[in-house]
Formats: C-alpha cells, structure tokens, sequence
C-alpha cells in the first residue's frame, strides 16, 4: 500500500508544495514529500503530535531528518513547536520564502523552469536523488553513474549539448 505521501516522493514528476499558512502534522508530511517547498512569510509550519500523546506518522520521524539534521528534528518533533518560514529556510525545511502574494508566481516560476529542462533528465535527476538518499555513498554513486550512462545516449542530451553549442534554446522531446 502506498500513501499519498509515498506516492509525491517518488512520482516521475517533480512536486512544489506553496505553503500560505499553516503546515503541520499531516499537512507538513505532505509538504516535505514535495521536491520543493515554498512558504508565504506568514507561513508556519511543525509537527506538533507529540502535544497529543502521539507522533508524526506518516513520514514525519523519517522526510524531516533527512531534510534538516537529526538535533533539529529532534526538536521540532519532540518539542511540536511550530516555526516561522524564515527559520525554516535556514535549516533548510524550506526552499524560498516570499511575501503572500507572490506565493503562486515564485512556485509558477520554478515550475515553468523545470518544465523548460528535458523530462527525462528532470525524471532521471528525481529518481537518483531519492533512490540515493536510501543507499550508502558508494552504491549511489554507482547507481547515479548508470542513470547518467543512459542519459547520455538520449536524443535529449544530444539536443542539449547541440543547442549549447549553437547558442540557442534547446527544444527536448523527452526521447
């Protein structure tokens, strides 16, 4: 059984979570399966289940350490402080953060910029990065390479490296 939680983290596509508001609990879980998070400045966000004689469940204890530094999910899961997007930011829970009204266009601008790159790249990026986080150094190096390898000999990396070379925009098929 997947959760929809599982299901962002590893879906082909890239997610972007526009945080305008509170985040916490399950709504953070969400947010932190999201390849990028970005928060409105009156954003806050926590897991604060540890005030209800629980925990976080549905990927809390696992996304936030992995994202910030265990002491500092230590804190946030254990104190179930919630905290301002700008701390957020520096630990490094959240991407951009931007005054409320330009919450949507910050999130539009990163996303019409991925969406300018080669979907197979952008896949194969996603895909190393996530399935390296559950693997030690050397084997998500090895595994990396082998993505790489195979993008190589795509017709995306030959119109990429040909759009360089002529100075113009490249224009990928997803082949």
């Amino acid at each position: 059984r997947k959760v929809l939680t599982r299901l962002l983290e590893t879906m082909s596509k890239p997610t972007i979570a526009a945080i305008n508001g509170f985040a916490t609990g399950g709504g953070l879980e969400l947010a932190m399966a999201c390849s990028i998070r970005i928060a409105s400045e009156n954003a806050r966000v926590g897991l604060p289940e540890i005030n209800l004689g629980i925990m976080p469940g549905n990927g809390g204890t696992q996304r936030l350490p992995r994202l910030v530094s265990k002491g500092y999910a230590m804190e946030m899961i254990l104190t179930g402080d919630l905290i301002d997007p700008r701390e957020a930011h520096r630990i490094g829970l959240i991407n951009h953060v931007v005054p409320q009204s330009e919450l949507m266009d910050k999130a539009k601008e990163i996303a019409r910029k991925i969406a300018s790159k080669s979907s197979l790249a952008v896949k194969a990026a996603k895909d190393a990065i996530n399935t390296g986080m559950n693997m030690g150094l050397t084997e998500g190096l090895d595994y990396e390479a082998k993505i790489f390898a195979i993008l190589c000999g795509s017709e995306d990396k030959n119109e990429g490296v040909s759009a360089f070379l002529e100075k113009r925009k490249p224009s990928f098929k997803g082949r």
